[in-house]
C-alpha cells in the first residue's frame, strides 16, 4: 500500500504534490507560532537584551576615559527612564489604592489587608533570619578588619527612638499636598538648660521637626486607603468620585504601558553608565567579596526558594511559571534598584500575564512597593553582623534577636529608591550599641547589592499578590456554591408548597370553585 497524507483533516493517498502541500502547512504553522511568540514576548527579549547591550556598551566606553560631565551626558537616556517612572508613581499609587479599596467591601478588604500584612512580616522575618544565619556561617567580616578604601564616612546622629516616631509622623501627613513632594524627619539642636557649679553652660540635645526631600509615599498609601473606604461607605453619593478614580486609573495604565516600551532603551544606558562609573572593582571585590557573596546568595535563597515555596504552599501551582511573566518588572528591578520605579510594570505584568483580579493587585503591589522588604532584611542583617565581626564584636542573643526585629520593623519605612536601605542600617546598627563609621563600606558595595536587593522585594510583592488573589478566588467559589445550594433549597420549598396548597387550601378549592362558575350565571345574580 502506499504512503498516504492528512490535509484539513481527510486521508489521501500520499504523492509529490501533497507531501509539499504537508510541508508547507507545517511550515507555515511554526513560522506562525514564533511569529506569536516573539509578538507576545517582544518587550521582555528587548529588555533583557538592553541589560546585555548595556553591559557591553559600558566596558567599550569604560576604555575612553570619559569626564565626569561627559559621564553625566552619557547616562542621560538612563536618567529619563526614571525620571519618566517616578512622574507616574504619584498618580498610580494614589488612584489605584482609592479605586482598589472603593472596590472591595469592607469585610473582604479587612480579610485580605490582615492576610497581605501577615505574609509581608511573616516573608520579612524569615528573610532576616536568614541573612543573620548566613552572615554567622560565612563570617564576611572576619579577615576584614585591614580594609583602607579611601571612602568618606556616613553621617548619622538620629536616635532609634526618633526614627520609629518618624515612621508614625509620616503615616499622617499634615499637608497631602506636601506629603507628594516631602517627608518629615527629626533633626537636633542644641539647647541652653543652665550651668554647673562651676558657671560652665549645660547643653541638651532636643530633637526639632525639619522636611526632607522626598515623596511621603507612606502617608499617601495609608491616606488613599482610607479615602476609598470612605467613598464605598457613602453608597450612591460617592459613585461618581470612584467612577473617576477609576478612570484616572485606567488612563495612568495606559501612560504606563506607553513607558514601559522605552524601558529597554533606558534600562540599557542605566548599566552602561553604572559599569562606566565604577571605580577599583577588583579591590573592592577582592576586600569585600565575602559580604556581596553572603547577599547575594541570601537573596537566591529567599526569591528562588522560600518565597516560590510559600506560594506553592497557598496555591498548589507552579511558582516558576507564574514568575516567568514578570521578566521585564524584575529586568526593571534590577537596572533602576527602586522598587517604587518597578511598580507600573509590575502592575501591568501581574495583570495581564498572570491574571490576578485588577481590585486586588491595584490594592496590594502599591502596599508592598512601600512596607514589604525582603531583599533588604537580608542585606541589613547581614551588614549589621559584617560589622560587628570587622569591629570584633562578640553578639549575644538578646542583640541577635534585636537585629531580627529592627530590621523587619525599620523595613517597613526603608525608602523604595536607590540606597535606601542604608539609613535602615543605620537604625540597628543603633539598637545593638554599633558605631555606625563603618556605613561607608556598604554604601560602597551597595551598587552592586541593590540589584539583588530590588529583585527580591518586588518578587515578594508579585507573589504575595498571587497568594491573595488565589484566596480571593476559593473564597469566590465558597460563596457562588453556597448561593447555589440556597437557591436550590428555596426552589425545592416553593414547589413542595405550591402542591401542598392546591392539595389542601380551603381558600384554593374555594377560589377554584368560584372560577368554575359560569358568567352567565353571575350576570344573572347581578
Amino acid at each position: 500500500m502506499g504512503k498516504e497524507s492528512e490535509i484539513n483533516g481527510h486521508t489521501v493517498p500520499s504523492s509529490a504534490s501533497t507531501d509539499r502541500i504537508v510541508e508547507q502547512g507545517a511550515r507555515k504553522s511554526c513560522v506562525g507560532k514564533l511569529a506569536v511568540f516573539l509578538r507576545k514576548n517582544l518587550l521582555v527579549i528587548m529588555t533583557v537584551s538592553g541589560v546585555a547591550v548595556g553591559v557591553g556598551l559600558g566596558m567599550l566606553v569604560r576604555g575612553m576615559n570619559l569626564t565626569k560631565a561627559q559621564m553625566t551626558y552619557f547616562a542621560f537616556p538612563g536618567e529619563m527612564l526614571l525620571r519618566m517612572l517616578k512622574m507616574i508613581i504619584l498618580p498610580l499609587v494614589v488612584c489605584s489604592l482609592v479605586s482598589g479599596a472603593a472596590s472591595l467591601d469592607t469585610r473582604s478588604l479587612g480579610k485580605l489587608g490582615g492576610i497581605a500584612v501577615a505574609y509581608f512580616l511573616v516573608t520579612t522575618l524569615i528573610a532576616s533570619g536568614i541573612g543573620v544565619s548566613l552572615a554567622f556561617i560565612i563570617k564576611p567580616g572576619v579577615g576584614a578588619g585591614s580594609l583602607s578604601l579611601g571612602l568618606e564616612s556616613v553621617r548619622r546622629d538620629k536616635e532609634t527612638t526618633d526614627s520609629f516616631l518618624d515612621l508614625a509622623r509620616n503615616l499622617f501627613p499634615s499637608n497631602l499636598v506636601a506629603a507628594a513632594f516631602r517627608s518629615y524627619a527629626t533633626d537636633y539642636k542644641m539647647v541652653a538648660v543652665g550651668n554647673d557649679t562651676n558657671g560652665t553652660t549645660l547643653y541638651q540635645k532636643v530633637p526639632i521637626g525639619t522636611e526632607t526631600d522626598g515623596m511621603n509615599i507612606l502617608g499617601l498609601v495609608l491616606f488613599a486607603m482610607v479615602f476609598g473606604v470612605a467613598l464605598r461607605k457613602l453608597g450612591d453619593e460617592g459613585e461618581e468620585l470612584i467612577r473617576f478614580f477609576n478612570a484616572f486609573n485606567e488612563a495612568t495604565m495606559v501612560l504606563v504601558s506607553w513607558i514601559m516600551w522605552y524601558i529597554p532603551f533606558g534600562v540599557m544606558f542605566l548599566v552602561g553608565s553604572k559599569i562606566v562609573e565604577m571605580e577599583n572593582v577588583v579591590r573592592l571585590v577582592t576586600s569585600l567579596g565575602k559580604y556581596i557573596f553572603a547577599s547575594i546568595l541570601g537573596h537566591v535563597i529567599h526569591g528562588g526558594i522560600v518565597l516560590p515555596l510559600i506560594y506553592f504552599g497557598f496555591t498548589r501551582k507552579n511558582p516558576y511559571s507564574f514568575l516567568s511573566g514578570l521578566i521585564t518588572p524584575f529586568t526593571t528591578a534590577f537596572a533602576t534598584c527602586s522598587s517604587s520605579a518597578t511598580l507600573p510594570s509590575m502592575i501591568k505584568c501581574v495583570e495581564e500575564n498572570n491574571g490576578v483580579d485588577k481590585r486586588i493587585s491595584r490594592f496590594i503591589l502599591p502596599i508592598g512597593a512601600t512596607v514589604n522588604m525582603d531583599g533588604a532584611a537580608i542585606f541589613q542583617c547581614i551588614a549589621a553582623v559584617f560589622i560587628a565581626q570587622l569591629n570584633n564584636f562578640e553578639l549575644n542573643a538578646g542583640q541577635i534577636f534585636t537585629i531580627l526585629v529592627t530590621a523587619t520593623a525599620s523595613s517597613v519605612g526603608a525608602a523604595g529608591i536607590p540606597a535606601g536601605g542604608i539609613i535602615t542600617i543605620a537604625i540597628i546598627l543603633e539598637a545593638i550599641g554599633l558605631p555606625t563609621n563603618d556605613l561607608s563600606l556598604m554604601l560602597a558595595v551597595d551598587w552592586i547589592v541593590d540589584r539583588t536587593t530590588t529583585v527580591v522585594n518586588v518578587e515578594g510583592d508579585a507573589l504575595g499578590a498571587g497568594i491573595l488573589h488565589h484566596i480571593n478566588q476559593q473564597e469566590m467559589k465558597k460563596k457562588q456554591v453556597q448561593q447555589d445550594w440556597e437557591l436550590a433549597e428555596i426552589r425545592v420549598e416553593a414547589v413542595a408548597n405550591v402542591q401542598a396548597e392546591e392539595e389542601t387550601s380551603p381558600l384554593v378549592m374555594h377560589q377554584t370553585k368560584a372560577s368554575a362558575v359560569p358568567l352567565e350565571a353571575i350576570e344573572s345574580v347581578l
